[in-house]
């Protein structure tokens, strides 16, 4: 299978703006993101699609391949949509969009991800999930719950407590049982871009999810449960938190 991943990165952010060219580490974030990448071994080719020229320099500074897109698109899937329609649709199967914002994704993660989507020949999309952290609760909005079928396959995805817990209170504080939505795609090509043709459905705009638009119009989505999420980068304290444990990796 051939697979490209595409990195979605734009440089405004309500919470941390500019935070894929902070460089604290010597490296800008996006570059960060961009080893992590191409290290998983069914990546061959690492795209970062952007709308910020400052963006596209600095990923052409390390090595990196970075693409203008427009600057109105919607959400990150329609940016990498426009990416994918200039590639050789011959050539490509799978789409790995991955956020711009994720410094510490596993690349083995990744591999697993393309696996599970070339071994299941009903979904068309593939994500992963994990258990939830200890600490994290399960109640918060901000984590996006999953719940699968007997087959692996997302029944829903919610900001909302699904499955919600008809006993005790303590069931939800052991966080047990629910898994949170880990939010990497892998997408057959074709349909990353009929996807974005069909524009947001009822439920994702209700629950501001893009992913519940595959479910809304019928189609499946696999998911593949990995051992532990990733942190992602939102705010600039995430970010020195990441710093920290990088500098502590290294041994400084």
């Amino acid at each position: 299978m051939d697979v490209v991943a595409i990195i979605p990165a734009r440089y405004g952010s309500t919470r941390f703006s500019g935070k894929a060219l902070a460089n604290q580490t010597g490296k800008p974030l996006i570059q960060h993101v961009c080893e992590r990448v191409a290290a998983a071994r069914c990546v061959r080719r690492c795209i970062v699609a952007t709308d910020d020229e400052r963006i596209s320099v600095a990923v052409a500074a390390f090595g990196g391949e970075a693409v203008m897109t427009r600057p109105d698109h919607a959400s990150g899937t329609d940016r990498i949509a426009e990416v994918v329609a200039t590639l050789d649709g011959t050539a490509t199967d799978i789409i790995v969009n991955v956020q711009g914002d994720e410094p510490e994704i596993d690349p083995a993660d990744l591999d697993r991800l393309v696996e599970r989507l070339s071994g299941d020949a009903v979904a068309p999309v593939a994500t992963l999930a994990a258990p939830f952290p200890a600490g994290e609760d399960p109640r918060d909005p901000n984590c996006v719950k999953v719940v699968c079928d007997e087959a692996g396959r997302a029944l829903y995805f919610s900001r909302a407590l699904v499955p919600f817990p008809r006993g005790s209170v303590a069931e939800v504080a052991d966080a047990v049982g629910w898994l949170l939505h880990v939010g990497v795609y892998a997408y057959r090509r074709d349909f990353l871009l009929e996807l974005t043709g069909w524009g947001p459905s009822r439920l994702e705009r209700i629950e501001r999810l893009e992913q519940l638009r595959v479910l809304e119009h019928g189609r499946a989505i696999a998911v593949h449960v990995v051992e532990r999420a990733w942190v992602g980068i939102d705010t600039p304290q995430d970010y020195a938190e990441f710093v920290r444990r990088w500098q502590m990796r290294r041994g400084g």
